[in-house]
């Protein structure tokens, strides 16, 4: 939704538009992301973290018009990519689920007060939501950080 909404949100310019999925389906499953060192101050102090993700979207295709690729690229607003198993974005399917650009799943304003992604962190804040974890993260998965950023921000 608020892709649609980037002319009203300041500093949103280079963002992407989603469009149908190149699989030509819903694609709802586990991938792995990849934080990128943004402004974002919902990723703070995630930068270059891999972890799983859901999709659950039909129209999650990231296309960029005319140069805003190059500029969200040069201005650090990509913040998430879809990850390869090495660790590289991830340029094919399935580990791109939905065949965006340059492994783009999500993208922040220069301030990073806006973050935008197509993948659901929201789905997999728990623990126990993963089909496995590590015992150090106790009760929480580590997408719940993203949340803590953002009430810490408030206050």
């Amino acid at each position: 939704m608020l892709a649609h909404l980037r002319d009203l949100v300041p500093g949103a310019g280079a963002w992407p538009r989603f469009v149908r999925n190149r699989s030509e389906q819903f694609e709802a499953r586990l991938v792995m992301t990849r934080i990128v060192d943004s402004p974002s101050l919902f990723l703070a102090g995630m930068e270059g973290s891999e972890l799983p993700t859901v999709v659950a979207h039909g129209e999650g295709r990231a296309v960029f018009d005319g140069d805003s690729l190059e500029r969200a690229t040069r201005d650090r607003l990509v913040c998430l990519q879809y990850a390869a198993s090495d660790g590289a974005p991830a340029e094919r399917y399935p580990a791109n689920p939905n065949g965006s650009e340059a492994a783009v799943a999500g993208v922040t304003t220069p301030d990073g007060r806006v973050t935008i992604m197509m993948p659901h962190p929201e789905r997999t804040t728990r623990a126990v939501q993963h089909s496995w974890h590590p015992p150090r993260w106790g009760e929480h998965g580590p997408w719940l950080r993203m949340f803590v950023n953002a009430r810490r921000r408030v206050d």
